[in-house]
């Protein structure tokens, strides 16, 4: 396989990782799609290394991120274009993966030693800014797979990596190596040593001993293309007047409607607002809501968010602020700080970001909700939890991306971060996939893509705090170290030879 040329050997590699995420059912590519990359990377000079690894990541990110592209909610051209950048951008960090891999092997022959604590540390520097992207780390490769997973509540998903990207490093070892055994036994190792932690992890898992809460999740399946044309918002609000009806009939302890679940200013207009209060006072329940949110600044200035509302069983509101906003989609990034950049019309949003960390309450357990794309952030879903959520809501309205890869993909974050803070999690999604997923990752409820339903689920909050969501990304911020290490004892052997 690797005396193929070197451009054959990255769109190889490209291919195989591509593949291996969602919902293809194939992570198990994964485990050899770096291999024909890594032979590369210790063969070429870093100039080389930076056109393969480029070929490699446009390859791999088209075929795992295509669903950018399919976005309905924008002109094709707008779309298209978010679709390249997005790839382009996230070939950045591939592109210096593999010079900083091709160097270490050529200045210093530890191109394979740093391989694997380099890709670590690329992931978690790809996670910072405006533009972070965690979603494609790839530990989401490994969700269908639930006790491979177990050890994101340590390490968060940079373990994952680098005990990917470790078997690949040892499979290469065994192909180009002539003690084949000694390197199929390592692989061996690892393997085993995953799984049954894993396995342990999951059977020796308890709940806390808490009273359950139940929760009525609705999944309306509107089209999103449609719920704020003026001729459909009388009919969208009888749709979800009679389907809380019908969640009001469960007796559950919480109603949860998708994000934007109805085209109103939920907060401002009462007119739309008090019947469905009236409903939840009559019934002693409460509801929480995607909705847009409008304010009004000192200076008069209207200032729109993505927001969730929650209306106690007393009709009284609580709002919680989107924090992290889909760039280039609900904001223009520095428009905070540049205001004219609003004025640039990619066919988005100008939402402001959220301040706070909102925790509500409902029968005296607290909770959090993130919104749509914030899933993907797992230090914000960690903050959460710190600050006190017993289970996590996400709020998601994946209808702009029909059935294309995204919705699956998005669904499969919320068991990364349920493993990682050890919570349950409840995701309500306007045409799908909503579903519960309980603190291990195991799914116990799911609607598919495009039903209209509602269904009641009972969840145990979790009042314990697991070692990621108390110190974070120490595990990610050690390869980062190591990194930096394994190069400097290349330096010092370098100058005293």
């Amino acid at each position: 396989m690797l005396n193929r040329p070197y451009w054959q050997l990255a769109i190889l590699s490209g291919i195989l990782i591509g593949i291996a995420y969602p919902p293809l059912h194939s992570g198990f590519f994964i485990f050899i799609g770096f291999i024909p990359l890594i032979h590369i990377l210790l063969k070429v000079t870093p100039k080389l290394a930076a056109r393969y690894a480029f070929l490699a990541s446009i390859t791999a990110n088209l075929i795992s991120l295509y669903w950018i592209g399919m976005n309905s909610g924008a002109s094709f051209l707008v779309v298209f274009a978010s679709l390249i950048g997005a790839v382009l951008y996230l070939s950045i960090f591939w592109v210096l993966f593999g010079i900083f891999v091709a160097y270490a092997e050529k200045k210093f022959s530890s191109g394979l030693l740093v391989l694997p604590f380099a890709w670590v540390a690329m992931e978690y520097l790809r996670s910072f800014g405006a533009l972070g992207f965690p979603w494609i780390n790839i530990a989401l490769t490994q969700t269908a797979y639930l006790p491979l997973i177990q050890i994101a509540d340590y390490s968060g998903t940079y373990g994952i990596a680098l005990w990917i990207i470790l078997i690949n490093v040892a499979l290469y070892l065994g192909m180009v190596s002539l003690k084949k055994l000694k390197y199929l036994l390592v692989v061996g190792a690892l393997f085993l040593i995953m799984l049954l932690y894993g396995i342990v992890r999951i059977n020796s898992f308890e709940s806390p001993q808490s009273p359950t809460i139940s929760i009525a999740v609705t999944q309306p399946n509107i089209n999103p293309d449609e719920k704020w044309e003026p001729e459909s918002r009388d009919a969208i609000f009888e749709l979800m007047h009679g389907l809380l009806d019908s969640a009001l009939i469960l007796e559950p302890d919480l109603v949860l409607w998708p994000e934007s679940a109805v085209p109103a200013y939920l907060r401002l207009s009462n007119y739309r607002r008090q019947p469905i209060a009236h409903k939840l006072i009559e019934a002693k329940t409460p509801l929480l809501s995607g909705t847009v949110d409008r304010i009004i600044d000192d200076d008069g200035n209207k200032q729109y968010f993505n927001s969730s509302i929650f209306i106690d069983a007393l009709g009284n509101t609580k709002m919680y602020h989107k924090k992290h906003l889909v760039p280039f989609a609900e904001y223009i990034p520095l428009s905070g700080k540049f205001p004219m950049l609003k004025k640039l019309n990619f066919g988005q949003a100008n939402f402001l970001q959220g301040a706070e960390y909102t925790v509500f309450e409902v029968d005296s357990v607290k909770f959090s909700n993130v919104i749509c794309y914030e899933s993907s952030i797992p230090s914000l879903l960690r903050k959460f939890v710190q600050n006190g959520a017993q289970f996590l809501t996400i709020e998601a309205n994946d209808g702009w991306l029909g059935k294309s890869s995204g919705p699956y993909q998005h669904f499969e974050l919320a068991k990364l971060r349920a493993v990682e803070n050890r919570v349950p999690i409840v995701r309500c999604a306007n045409t799908g996939i909503s579903g519960v997923i309980n603190p291990t990752g195991i799914v116990e409820n799911k609607v598919p893509l495009g039903a209209k339903k509602i269904f009641k689920a009972e969840i145990v909050p979790s009042q314990q705090l697991t070692f990621y969501t108390k110190y974070g990304d120490v595990f990610a911020i050690i390869c980062v170290l190591l990194t930096i290490l394994i190069m400097l004892a290349g330096w010092l052997r370098s100058s005293r030879s």
